[in-house]
């Protein structure tokens, strides 16, 4: 699905996505990535939902973001409690969200000038992560 463009050029946006990729920006992203307002996109090492660890949180909350929406991929799942547990225990909200909502979301929290983390799993089709 292609979005509408709006007047945040100047941040990075969901242009658009589908079923094995984003855009931010135009550009194209076929894995697994971590995205800010201000900075570029980087690469998040999860291969799918269920290889998701304590550590790929710890990765998020580096980013030291207030809100994180996690794209749990084509369909909405919701994380165990201990492993987002370094993102609670410093009072940072996370939202479990399909893909396709996740990056919409993402656009209206961004848009907002919110300090939003957009961390988006992109399965991989062997299931092996991509960096």
């Amino acid at each position: 699905m292609k979005l509408h463009a709006t007047a945040t050029k100047q941040y990075q946006t969901v242009t658009a996505y589908d079923e094995h990729s984003v855009e931010i920006n135009a550009l194209p992203y076929a894995y697994s990535l971590i995205v800010l307002p201000e900075t570029a996109p980087t690469a998040w090492p999860v291969a799918s939902f269920e290889a998701l660890t304590m550590e790929h949180f710890a990765q998020i909350d580096a980013t030291q973001p207030d809100v994180v929406i996690l794209g749990t991929g084509r369909k909405q799942r919701f994380v165990h409690p201990a492993l987002s547990a370094v993102l609670t225990s410093r009072r940072i909200g996370i939202e479990c969200m399909d893909n396709h909502a996740a990056c919409r979301t993402y656009n209206i929290l961004m848009a907002e000038g919110r300090k939003v983390a957009l961390a988006l799993i992109i399965e991989t089709p062997s299931g092996t992560e991509q960096a």
